[in-house]
């Protein structure tokens, strides 16, 4: 099945079925990938390029595309790098909502330490080992629960589609406040926003809806994903009652 798959695909399957061999000195497409992620944690996909991974590593371009045939496979060989799954997700979560939330808090802490993930040109489902080592551990938590697999699978992905959305708006948002927080939105809201023109809207920021509470640090003072998941998990809870009523 292997040799079906593009190149920077079988290379990430092929490490399944053999040890990792001893590092060694020099360049190699692991130390090429760790280079690419270090630049992106640091200054954004913008920082990742052939030349200026070279440039990086002490290394001509060419010497790269010995390890790494194109940049999409490099991007590839990253994402999966940085998505290995914790280990604390293989634990007995008790119940399918509380495995959900543990996965979700685990997603979001890699999409926030890795904010270049959002922004990846990869279109499609997950296909790298890590990532369908998530999708495995999401697929898991709700076992017990009487729903159908496709309903697993449809309940997985709206998780999954929903925190990468959130962490795509919080990291937009923080850029646009140039990195202060997004409370600097709720202040830039307070200025525009007239009751004559937007009624609705100036009642929610008077009444503090887009405001912190004052006790909380600016460096905290930052978009969530808690609420949304919340309700989504509610919407579960009832599809799985739906499910066992029907049956």
């Amino acid at each position: 099945m292997n040799g079906d798959l593009p190149p920077g695909l079988r290379s990430l399957w092929e490490r399944l079925d053999r040890p990792e061999p001893e590092p060694r000195p020099g360049l190699s497409q692991a130390r090429i990938v760790a280079a690419a992620v270090e630049a992106a944690d640091a200054e954004g996909l913008e920082a990742v390029s052939m030349a200026k991974l070279a440039d990086r590593l002490g290394y001509t371009p060419m010497s790269l595309y010995r390890y790494v045939k194109s940049k999409n496979e490099l991007l590839l060989m990253m994402l999966d790098a940085v998505a290995a799954v914790p280990a604390e997700l293989g634990e007995p979560a008790g119940d399918w909502r509380t495995g959900l939330e543990r996965w979700s808090a685990a997603q979001w802490r890699m999409l926030r330490a890795h904010a270049w993930i959002v922004h990846l040109p990869i279109t499609g489902p997950p296909v790298t080992p890590n990532q369908l080592a998530w999708t495995e551990h999401a697929l898991a938590a709700l076992r017990g629960t009487g729903l159908a697999e496709a309903d697993k699978v449809e309940v997985v992905l709206l998780v999954a589609n929903y925190l990468h959305a959130t962490a795509r708006l919080a990291a937009e948002v923080g850029q646009a406040a140039r990195d202060e927080s997004v409370a600097a939105y709720s202040t830039l809201l307070a200025r525009l926003v007239d009751a004559r023109r937007f009624p609705a809207l100036r009642a929610a920021i008077d009444a503090g809806a887009y405001a912190y509470p004052a006790e909380l640090p600016p460096e905290e003072r930052r978009l969530d994903y808690g609420f949304g998941l919340a309700r989504i998990l509610d919407g579960v809870e009832a599809l799985i009652q739906e499910r066992g009523a029907a049956t």
